[in-house]
């Protein structure tokens, strides 16, 4: 699927390593995916910011494994973190997940007051798409 970054020179260009925007052709099918936690299938759920932003990243792979997509399919990644402390540890694992993406998605990253459970500290959600 082609997919095309739309930075304009007219805007600053983005704070971190993502796109303001990401352009598609005609789309096929459309996967949205709920907001992910950093729990594991044994309810476990790993200390720390980083370490439940990859559990995250990784439980949206196996959401896109599913049906056949790959992080080459996803336009779009919403995060939401509990703390300013903790967008670091989102940011690495973010870019980490990202590495060689062309273009890299379009990126939110707001901060809240809390998930279901006290120990989550970390949320994302993805919008993918298959021409």
């Amino acid at each position: 699927m082609a997919m095309q970054a739309v930075n304009p020179p007219a805007l600053r260009p983005p704070f971190a390593r993502y796109s303001h925007a990401v352009l598609t052709g005609p789309v096929s099918r459309l996967l949205v995916v709920s907001g992910q936690l950093g729990v594991a299938p044994d309810d476990t759920v790993p200390d720390g910011a980083e370490a439940q932003a990859a559990l995250c990243l990784a439980n949206i792979d196996r959401i896109l494994a599913e049906v056949g997509m790959g992080r080459g399919h996803v336009l779009r990644l919403n995060a939401y973190v509990t703390d300013r402390a903790h967008m670091a540890g989102y940011m690495s694992a973010r870019d980490a997940w990202a590495a060689g993406l062309t273009p890299v998605p379009a990126s939110t990253l707001m901060i809240v007051s809390g998930f279901t459970r006290p120990e989550f500290v970390v949320e994302i959600e993805a919008l993918a798409a298959e021409a």
